[in-house]
């Protein structure tokens, strides 16, 4: 496997997209995914069901090559009830390929389909792991647009890989189903040369390789650019999905701005992007389609000319020509299928890495970032939370004294159960990630973090995050909805001054839409009636609400007065309200100033 991967991502290179493997290992990434999911079982069902269709359909068509023969003499003969006779066996052999055909189709949608679910299902699964999505966000480039490589890039990889490995089974149960009755054909071919006669075994075989290998390779040389410019498209396309869907979203802030115009620009920047690509991949493929309807047009005069020097010599029949003509046509669909599907197969393998480069990334992505200071995370004492000289870097992968950073002012901090605590400081601080350090996310700093119990403690970010679906299953996220009983989930919102929800419960809708964010903010406040933690942190969740408001959660705040609440941010509210113990974040400059005046004092005196 060492040798398949030239180079694994690193913190230090986040802003790389893609990594450096080989084919085989993008493959061997997905079959061991394929292979450990649920949907392999029928996968495997249906794949066995289409071989079985697949051979079937190649004897039937070995069946009608045949068929040619007897036909195509009646016809030269002007035999009419042999011509007939012809037909109504022709019929019987269409009808049979016909119905081979739908059940093969059916087959065909049936796979693609269990496939998409497999793959969807990993990535999602892959993506959802604790700290992964958060992580990935913050990884550079290939954790931009992770819901194009979810669900277009993934819907493209199941039913492309899915029809590329069926066309691939079918073109070579078709070539040695074919090969043998072109190679017995040619095998009667005696070329007259003056007084000199010869033949060569397997005349016509090796003439349909020779045909498709200079197409393979004329494809190749012609269409290799395509794999690249088919991954930039994908980039581009879901950079512009990506601003459209930004810009929908934040509609209201643009009009206010009267930014309609800037964003206009800036998403017609990204159609040309788009667009430049597309324009570029068009002429590849206007290149390619030389090679491939050239000899898609010779074909049709290539196996008549091949064996035109036998028939006009008289070692075949009219009826023999043509079945040697369908055997010939047979061999060559089977051995051009690359040639056939290079355009395809370009678009499955920048598909392939995008969907693998995602995975990787996902599954490369563990606790340890190999960080060059970190925060060390314990078990508290019983009924404590506390801090221990804690710096935070605000830089992934930095030392603080190269990337600036603070640190709490207090070095040695334990809170008690039922403490009321508030932690603000300097305004160049950025308390946000102090928070992130207290609930595990970022662990780029130092000192040491003591926390009580997972099952004691509840995180409140600055926004409430809210799902789609019932106003109920929002109140009840992460746990189920029928977690909490209906007349307390009814209290909750009364009391956090949502009384107007209450009819509106059931109501499917997007609620992070309809709601103004004080009143999302107040959903979160009611959970924490509902959730009755003993240690709750806040993340500057009363910063910008209204006065009303904000007097409205200090009194749902007071109903739960047994638990410990810390306050990251600056409130007036909170401050009236508790009188809470209050620490102090101090910034941390990029070269910190001990380092500078221990420089000073070990440099030389100047010269005089």
């Amino acid at each position: 496997m060492a040798d398949d991967v030239k180079a694994k991502p690193t913190i230090q290179a986040q802003d790389r997209v893609g990594y450096e493997l080989s084919l085989a290992y993008r493959v061997k990434v997905m079959f061991a995914a394929f292979w450990s999911s649920s949907v392999r079982g029928r996968v495997l069902v249906l794949g066995t069901a289409l071989i079985g269709i697949i051979l079937a359909t190649a004897y039937a068509t070995v069946i009608l090559n045949q068929w040619n023969a007897p036909f195509y003499d009646a016809i030269s003969r002007r035999d009419l009830p042999g011509f007939f006779h012809q037909l109504k066996v022709f019929g019987l052999i269409a009808g049979m390929l016909l119905l081979l055909n739908v059940i093969q189709a059916w087959l065909n949608q049936m796979t693609a389909l269990y496939m998409r679910e497999g793959l969807t299902r990993d990535l999602v699964d892959q993506w959802l792991q604790r700290k992964r999505a958060l992580r990935l966000s913050a990884s550079g480039l290939i954790g931009v647009n992770p819901d194009q490589r979810l669900h277009e890039d993934a819907r493209n990889l199941a039913e492309s890989s899915t029809s590329l490995v069926i066309g691939l089974v079918q073109a070579t149960i078709l070539l040695v189903s074919f090969i043998g009755v072109l190679w017995e054909l040619s095998s009667g071919f005696v070329f007259h040369f003056g007084s000199y006669s010869f033949s060569i075994p397997g005349y016509m075989v090796w003439a349909a390789i020779f045909y498709a290998a200079s197409a393979s390779i004329l494809s190749q040389l012609v269409g290799r650019k395509l794999v690249k410019l088919n991954a930039d498209r994908f980039s581009k396309e879901a950079e512009l999905r990506f601003a459209l869907m930004h810009a929908n979203e934040n509609m209201p802030a643009i009009t206010v701005a009267r930014g309609e115009e800037n964003e206009r620009r800036r998403i017609n920047g990204d159609i040309s992007n788009v667009l430049a690509v597309i324009k570029r991949l068009a002429m590849a493929n206007v290149n390619l389609t030389w090679v491939s309807a050239g000899y898609g047009w010779l074909v049709v005069v290539i196996p008549i000319i091949v064996a035109a020097p036998a028939y006009f010599s008289g070692g075949l029949t009219f009826g023999e020509l043509m079945m040697s003509v369908g055997a010939f046509n047979q061999v060559n669909t089977a051995l051009r299928w690359y040639v056939a599907n290079f355009g395809p197969i370009a678009e499955w393998r920048a598909t392939l890495m995008r969907v693998t480069d995602f995975r990787q990334a996902l599954t490369n992505m563990g606790d340890d970032l190999n960080l060059k200071e970190t925060i060390a995370y314990e078990s508290s004492p019983a009924g404590t939370l506390t801090l221990d000289h804690v710096s935070i870097a605000t830089k992934i992968g930095e030392e603080i004294d190269q990337c600036g950073g603070f640190r709490i002012h207090e070095t040695e901090v334990t809170i008690n159960a039922g403490d009321k605590v508030m932690i603000n400081g300097d305004h160049s601080v950025n308390r946000k990630l102090l928070f992130l350090s207290m609930s595990e996310l970022w662990p780029c700093g130092g000192g040491k973090i003591g926390l009580p119990p997972t099952d004691e403690i509840l995180f409140v970010p600055q926004s409430a995050y809210i799902p789609g679906g019932t106003l109920r299953e929002a109140l009840a996220f992460p746990e189920p909805v029928d977690t909490y009983r209906a007349e307390d989930v009814k209290a909750a919102l009364e009391q956090a001054g949502l009384h107007a929800l209450i009819a509106r419960l059931d109501t499917q809708a997007r609620w992070d839409k309809l709601l103004d964010s004080d009143e999302q903010r107040a959903i979160g406040f009611a959970r924490l009636l509902l959730v009755r933690p003993k240690w709750i942190v806040f993340d500057e969740v009363l910063e910008g609400m209204e006065p009303a408001w904000q007097a409205t959660m200090m009194n749902v705040l007071k109903s739960i007065p047994d638990s410990t609440m810390i306050y990251i941010g600056r409130s007036d509210a909170y401050m009236e309200a508790f009188h809470p113990r209050v620490l102090h974040l101090e910034a941390i400059s990029a070269k910190s100033e001990e380092k500078i005046m221990a420089k000073a004092a070990n440099a030389p005196a100047p010269a005089l």
